[in-house]
């Protein structure tokens, strides 16, 4: 409990509850600041990291048409790869039933 003193040195007298509340309410809106403070400054760090990829995918660094062809290329090689799985897959399935096959006429 927090207690009030005079000037001239007399003993601390207890504070009255409107004034441990009070504190009580202070304390909390400086902690709740503090972390609005530092919620602030994690967005605006984050803001210059968007400004600075945006810049640099605005300045030139990159063409879009290029990363487009370059898109569309991988996802022509990624169904061919697909294709190719799924065939082996069958292939694979198709010697295992001849062994199992095999394996019962022995």
């Amino acid at each position: 409990m927090s207690t009030v003193s005079s000037a001239a040195g007399k003993p601390r007298l207890p504070a009255p509850a409107e004034f441990v509340r009070l504190e009580d309410a202070v304390r909390r809106m400086l902690a709740e600041f503090d972390a609005l403070r530092r919620r602030a400054a994690d967005a605006e760090a984050r803001v210059r990291q968007l400004e600075a990829t945006v810049a640099e995918l605005s300045g030139g660094g990159y063409d879009p048409e290029a990363l487009l062809d370059r898109v569309k290329a991988l996802e022509a090689e990624n169904r061919l790869l697909r294709a190719r799985l799924e065939g082996a897959a069958t292939h694979v399935r198709r010697l295992l039933a001849r062994i199992n096959f095999l394996e019962e006429e022995v």
